[in-house]
């Protein structure tokens, strides 16, 4: 199995201000644990804002075939959590999926 990785899966979700460091503790608890498990890497974001705060999960994978199997077929399908709908404003519809072109990190 490759160990760079070349491809970048992208999901974004934003809760209400008041809400989002329970946001926070349980898309750590629940959300960000079976990407640890599969994925060659995961960051999570947020950015908070006046009337919303966005959390951004970016996982990385190796190929599509491996994101895909992780998503059991369907890369670009969102699988929300079993309380996204409790707490974001809205749901996402979408995933982003990025081929990556540049990585390069540890620079200094």
């Amino acid at each position: 199995m490759p160990t760079q990785p070349t491809i970048a899966r992208i999901w974004r979700g934003r809760p209400r201000p008041e809400i989002a460091d329970s946001y926070e503790a349980y898309i750590k608890a629940e959300g960000i644990p079976p990407l640890e498990k599969t994925a060659l890497g995961v960051q999570l974001f947020r950015e908070d804002r006046e009337h919303e705060s966005w959390f951004t999960t970016i996982s990385y994978w190796p190929d599509f075939e491996s994101m895909t199997a992780f998503t059991k077929g369907k890369p670009t399908k969102v699988h929300h959590l079993d309380r996204d709908p409790e707490f974001l404003i809205e749901l996402p519809e979408f995933i982003q999926i990025h081929r990556i072109l540049v990585d390069r990190q540890g620079l200094r």
